[in-house]
């Protein structure tokens, strides 16, 4: 039997790799790097080559001429327009509404009958307060006439007790009984002055049951129907109505707007404005800062500011989206040297270094131009050097635009 140290050794020379083997197994794995790096080389250079001749978009504007005498904008502001007198009308009771003689849109006097409640009781409880006054001044004419006969009688009680014949006690009976029927009719004026109180507050209740106009405007709300309940407080539920109309006096129509804290000292009562509604984005109207409400939000950090129209009209309406614009002193050339040259939107101007610059068309190519600008006219920038009328300036585009640059522009 064979020990293990007698046994054959293994022959591994068979699993050796030739140096020639070893040499062309790494030829192959360079070539394949080089073949990769070729590709993602010339990849890279299409993608360079596509990105060079694509032009960017931009989109240009004329710039425009400058009027003469104009204001300088100081601030943009964003409200609505809001009625000074505006009044949601309820009763004063809680009743039945029986009648509405007004729709929305109506024009409506001071005093004009709106509509009315049901006032059956409040007319019962005038009734009774009425016959409980008659009823006293018929007493009263009943206690006048018995009076009347008392002081006969209270005269002759009087003669006879001097000539002797009556006594004292008739004499004493017929004075009493003068003077009861006297105070009795005082009596019964008292009652009737507290029947014509109470005929007062029920005729108070009855016209509580009229409602009418508080003054001059038109119905912007119609709130209540034939039938309805309501009431001056929320009572019932969702039963019982709170108000019946919504009454605005047209002519007290003005701006009410927010101004951020940091610029309300550019604003003073009355400033000039320019007034742009959202509906009529052509139409400006010019305005003055009626006040500015001496108190800030702390929320918001806004200040309440307060605009008047220096001239209303119809198209103007409660609760439409305005913008406003502050403008300051009347730019005079005499006080201020020559004036703007032309204006051009505020996004044509770019700052390159502390550098105000715009980029002009030039046969589809940029042309770089320093200039110097002047105030701002709402969304626009006064340019004092540097532009003409007519020139085509950038003002939207892509970052990094530079000198001589090809473009081409957004139709």
């Amino acid at each position: 039997m064979a020990t293990p140290a007698n046994l054959p050794k293994p022959d591994l020379s068979a699993l050796r790799i030739g140096e020639g083997q070893r040499k062309t197994g790494t030829a192959g794995k360079r070539l394949g790097i080089a073949v990769v790096c070729l590709l993602i080389g010339t990849a890279i250079g299409v993608a360079a080559f596509a990105l060079r001749n694509q032009r960017p978009v931009v989109e240009v504007a004329p710039a425009q001429k400058a009027e003469a005498g104009g204001r300088a904008a100081l601030l943009n502001a964003s409200g609505y327009v809001t009625p000074r007198r505006r009044a949601t009308l309820a009763a004063k009771i809680t009743g039945r509404v029986t009648a509405v003689y007004f729709d929305e849109g109506t024009h409506v006097r001071e005093g004009q009958l709106l509509a009315t409640l049901d006032d059956s009781d409040a007319r019962r409880a005038l009734e009774s307060a009425k016959a409980d006054r008659n009823a006293s001044r018929a007493a009263i004419t009943d206690f006048e006439v018995q009076l009347r006969n008392a002081e006969i009688a209270l005269r002759r009680a009087q003669e006879l007790q001097k000539a002797g014949v009556q006594t004292q006690e008739a004499l004493d009976n017929a004075r009493t009984a003068v003077e009861s029927l006297r105070a009795k009719i005082e009596l019964a004026r008292q009652q009737v002055n507290s029947a014509e109180a109470r005929i007062n507050e029920a005729q108070q209740g009855v016209d509580n049951c009229i409602i009418r106009a508080p003054f001059e405007g038109i119905v912007v709300s119609k709130d209540a129907q034939v039938g309805e309940m309501v009431s001056p407080i929320s009572a019932g539920g969702g039963f019982t109505r709170t108000g019946i109309a919504t009454v605005v006096d047209m002519n007290s129509l003005e701006i009410e707007v927010d101004v951020n804290e940091a610029y309300i000292a550019r604003v003073v009562p009355a400033q000039q404005v320019t007034a742009v509604l959202d509906a009529y984005p052509d139409w400006e109207i010019p305005s003055k800062v009626r006040t500015v409400i001496p108190t800030a939000d702390r929320q918001k950090a806004t200040v309440k500011v307060r605009i008047s129209f220096l001239k209303l009209d119809p198209r103007i309406l409660p609760d439409m989206g305005i913008k406003v614009t502050f403008l300051g002193d009347e730019m005079d050339k005499k006080k201020g040297g020559a004036g703007p040259v032309a204006v051009v939107p505020q996004s044509a101007v770019r700052d390159d270094n502390g550098q105000k610059i715009v980029f002009l068309i030039k046969e589809d190519h940029l042309e770089r131009r320093a200039v110097t600008l002047g105030g701002a006219r709402g969304s626009d920038a006064e340019v004092m050097v540097g532009l003409a009328v007519g020139d085509r300036v950038v003002v939207k585009g892509p970052d990094g635009l530079h000198d001589g640059q090809a473009i081409e522009i957004k139709k």
